[in-house]
């Protein structure tokens, strides 16, 4: 197994329902996240507010600068291009997998990398079950992994903390 699956915990956690684009399975990761957190909303609501990309800023402190290329209704959609910065990197996304209030996934390329983010959203008794996972390659993601070994897994969890707090409103 590579060292992306096995410097932490997120690698034996890897969700087997994802669906993994070709050339980004966790098995080709140079880093890799997993986190999951349960939402006490619906699906719909935590949807709603990933596909709203041009608002993550105000509550997802890891994100500026969003800017949708193709987006008729401000939204992420099948498709849509968007520009952002996240962990001080500028990235240049596009949206594979779209499937409302279930999946959401994009690819990502900034200086030195190539990645895959996913989110998938599972209904429950007590609301919305969110996992997210992130595939990176190349050599930015292999020194990323090596400085800042739990960087990405504690800023996803930001991520998936922030979203919680919001969609519980």
């Amino acid at each position: 197994m590579n060292e992306a699956l096995t410097f932490n915990a997120d690698g034996a956690k890897r969700n087997p329902d994802i669906h993994w684009p070709h050339g980004f399975h966790p098995e080709q990761a140079e880093l890799f996240a997993h986190n999951e957190i349960v939402i006490h909303a619906t699906c719909e609501t935590v949807f709603t507010n990933l596909i709203d990309a041009e608002k993550w800023p105000s509550w997802y402190s890891n994100s500026k600068d969003i800017k949708l290329l193709n987006s008729p209704d401000g939204k992420l959609g099948q498709d849509t291009h968007f520009t952002w910065e996240t962990f001080g990197v500028p990235i240049s996304s596009r949206v594979h997998e779209f499937v409302p209030d279930s999946r959401l996934g994009w690819f990502g390329d900034g200086p030195g990398m190539s990645a895959y983010h996913t989110f998938l959203l599972l209904k429950t008794e007590h609301g919305c079950h969110v996992v997210t996972e992130e595939v990176v390659k190349g050599p930015g993601a292999i020194d990323f992994r090596k400085n800042q070994p739990s960087e990405m897994h504690d800023k996803h969890q930001l991520w998936l903390t922030s979203l919680k707090e919001r969609a519980e409103k």
